[in-house]
């Protein structure tokens, strides 16, 4: 016996993941083993489990079978693997958590109206509902499983109606060498304190265009690291002209509080650094690079759901630039704790202003 256990553990035992439930073949092969006498430690050797798990797969899967000897009934208990499976899946279907869709109908509403009047992700919708408790727990569910029901096409909001996560994509970061603006300060000179974005008044620019005729009106917008607050301005052209005149008018408003700007190699900002007037110090990021000022990027893809690629900007009007950049910063944001770049950015301004009059 000892030597048909040793043929039979060479030739059965595998490596198995730690975590994976037992399958109907390994069923099989206990019940086989069982009935051939060995132990559970020995079964469990050469399935490559713990013995505890044969034990428990032994108790859970034994019925009665009832046999005639000598015209007598006999009760006997043995391991069906069948049985055994069948209670298994029967198990897992039981352990599954109901939907709870019917529950959440408010909340879905909810949902439904933010993301089509104010455009707000599920992640953003689910953070500021929490916390401003407007939805007991029982009755709103989870980011994930928000997703979730929208992959399952349970609402009529599609993934293809998320912009972002179509657009989606692995980074990749190429920094190629390029001459930079003459005179102009690398990113690489930029201060290290600037990346943790632990301090406010750190800003990063770039233009949005409409149709590439290099002749129409574009979009300067002018983001704020810490907060994620960002103004943007309906200038006449991608020129250095339109570009230090819009941003004179931001200074004039936020001077006080501006410590870095961060721009392209773009020719529209060839005059930045006498826009600022000496106010704040500028950096210009590598070329094809737009990864180094992530913030200001993401931001432009937002504006985009306002503004798409391809169409005129010369019939979009200030009004309608104002409405785009109100519903941004009014956007509740994860990384802030769900609190919108606009509570943000007033909180730190009040305090930065503060501090200088002190």
């Amino acid at each position: 016996m000892r030597e048909v256990f040793v043929l039979t553990q060479q030739q059965l035992t595998t490596n198995r993941q730690k975590g994976h439930h037992l399958t109907q073949i390994e069923r099989g092969m206990i019940a086989s083993l069982h009935s051939e006498g060995h132990s559970a430690r020995q079964i469990a050797s050469i399935i490559g489990v713990s013995h505890q798990t044969i034990n428990n797969e032994l108790s859970r899967g034994t019925i009665k079978q009832v046999k005639k000897i000598n015209g007598e009934k006999h009760y006997l208990k043995v391991y069906c693997p069948e049985a055994a499976q069948a209670r298994y899946e029967e198990n897992r279907s039981n352990s599954r958590r109901p939907l709870k869709f019917k529950q959440v109908t408010d909340f879905l509403a909810y949902f439904d109206d933010k993301f089509h009047t104010e455009h707000w992700s599920p992640d953003a919708t689910v953070g500021y509902a929490k916390k401003h408790r407007l939805f007991s727990p029982h009755k709103m569910i989870c980011a994930k499983t928000l997703y979730n029901y929208i992959d399952a096409q349970l609402l009529e909001i599609r993934n293809i109606d998320l912009v972002e996560k179509v657009r989606r994509r692995m980074a990749h970061h190429k920094t190629t060498k390029v001459k930079r603006l003459a005179g102009s300060k690398s990113i690489d000179e930029r201060p290290k304190k600037v990346n943790n974005r632990h301090e406010f008044g750190h800003f990063e620019i770039d233009t949005v265009v409409g149709e590439r005729n290099g002749s129409q009106s574009v979009l300067l917008t002018f983001t704020e690291r810490k907060t994620r607050f960002e103004i943007v301005c309906l200038i006449e052209g991608k020129d250095a002209d339109s570009v230090s005149y819009a941003l004179r008018n931001i200074v004039n408003q936020y001077g006080d509080i501006i410590k870095t700007v961060t721009a392209d190699n773009g020719t529209e900002f060839t005059t930045l650094e006498t826009a600022l007037n000496g106010i704040a110090d500028t950096y210009f990021a590598h070329p094809y690079t737009s990864s180094e000022r992530g913030t200001n990027e993401v931001h432009n893809r937002m504006l985009r759901r306002y503004f798409p690629k391809g169409q005129s900007l010369d019939i979009a009007t200030p009004s309608q630039v104002q409405i785009a950049q109100s519903h941004l910063n009014n956007l509740p944001r994860r990384i802030l704790k769900f609190k919108t770049p606009a509570e943000a950015f007033e909180r730190e301004v009040k305090r930065a202003r503060k501090v200088h009059t002190a």
